[in-house]
């Protein structure tokens, strides 16, 4: 096993490599190890088996975003590195994101592959626990790290955790710290706390304990994590001691935004534009309808009721004038980026959630130069980076 010191991170691998902060992850790793000296490799969770999250992507259908769930035939439970990539699913693919290359063995973990050879050609070592070569060796020590009762070391950590008001994405109190993996058919079951490991099956960890089986079989360095990643990573900190590793230097992972051509926008105005708040943008410099409207008291003579409608409808009036208000600031922050904002806004917040969470790392994959114009911006400093597209 190399000891070139290891730059590490990861993803559950999904259909079209969704979503795209997947691609941030790998080339904020990438530009991590050129500046260190170290290797990059992209850590395949090819024994997580959410079938849903990989599953569920989004495409394209005459100019629109459309969602898409492919079907897999595999037992429920079945892990994502096992689920069949079928001709129908290279087809479904095709026909959400355009001709993209076939894999080379008919699984979902192949496909991924075959979708992220621009980044091994720049480096990035691709890796995957589940390699029989790296697995069998290492499962004698995971047992013995079983035998340590990790989990009960875990549940107090989680509850300083709470106490602390942290966030808590996974709880052992629930949720399992160990399965079991059949290498065979791929089928992952929860390992409850003193049942033993059937005959044949592999000792696969949950993702509370899968820090230190990524340090168990790769010298990491330095791993770069998402905000939750970083979260439920806290719940491992006891623990490196007690099996007798040191954890890894953790580098919070950027955000990244590609934003159309020929539109200008900044970190600091990401917030704004999401909200649709023109007027924090570029604020209309002329006077605007609302404040041309004068809301006038009603004739004391009217009945009750008249008076109350009477109300109402200049309440409803001033909404509508808001409304004009908003077309102005609209009109306003054209000239400032560039463009339509809306259109700026449905670009980077698809669905309201940033780009990277929505749309597939696909079509940045496709592009070197955008890859390339990525790393570039990769200085391990900045936490949000825009890239204009080629």
């Amino acid at each position: 096993m190399s000891q070139t010191p290891v730059i590490a991170t990861g993803q559950q691998i999904g259909a079209g490599w969704s979503p795209a902060l997947s691609v941030a992850k790998a080339l904020a790793a990438l530009a991590e190890a050129r500046r260190t000296g170290a290797e990059a490799v992209y850590w395949l969770a090819d024994e997580d088996h959410d079938r849903a999250e990989v599953a569920s992507v989004v495409g394209w259908k005459a100019g629109r975003l459309t969602r898409h769930r492919f079907r897999f035939d595999a037992r429920a439970g079945t892990a994502t590195g096992w689920l069949p990539w079928t001709p129908e699913h290279q087809a479904e693919a095709t026909a959400l994101w355009g001709a993209l290359p076939a894999p080379g063995e008919p699984t979902l973990r192949d496909h991924v592959l075959a979708l992220g050879q621009p980044l091994w050609e720049r480096g990035l070592r691709p890796f995957s626990p589940t390699n029989p070569a790296v697995r069998d060796s290492i499962q004698a020590e995971l047992e013995r790290w079983r035998a340590l009762d990790l989990e009960t070391l875990m549940v107090q950590q989680a509850e300083r955790l709470a106490a602390e008001g942290a966030p808590l994405p996974l709880d052992p109190r629930v949720q399992a710290a160990w399965f079991s993996l059949d290498p065979h058919t791929g089928l992952r079951q929860r390992l409850d706390r003193g049942r033993p490991l059937p005959a044949g099956r592999w000792l696969s960890p949950g993702a509370a304990v899968r820090p230190l089986m990524q340090s168990l079989l790769l010298p990491v360095a330095a791993v770069v994590l998402g905000p939750s990643e970083r979260a439920y990573w806290r719940l491992c900190e006891p623990l490196w001691e007690q099996v007798g590793l040191v954890a890894p230097k953790i580098l919070p992972r950027p955000s990244v935004f590609v934003v159309p051509h020929g539109f200008q926008v900044s970190a600091g105005q990401l917030d704004a534009l999401r909200l649709g708040a023109w007027d924090r943008l570029a604020p209309w410099p002329g006077s605007l309808p609302t404040a041309r409207f004068q809301p006038v008291a009603g004739d004391p003579a009217w009945p009750e009721a008249l008076q109350t409608r009477f109300q109402r409808e200049q309440a409803r009036t001033r909404e509508r004038l808001a409304k004009l208000d908003h077309r102005l600031h609209r009109q306003a922050t054209v000239a400032l980026m560039g463009g339509d904002p809306e259109q700026l806004r449905q670009a980077l917040f698809p669905f309201n959630k940033p780009q990277e969470r929505v749309l597939p790392g696909l079509p940045w994959l496709r592009d070197g130069a955008l890859l390339d114009r990525i790393l570039e911006r990769m200085d391990g400093a900045t936490p949000v980076i825009l890239v204009e597209e080629p």
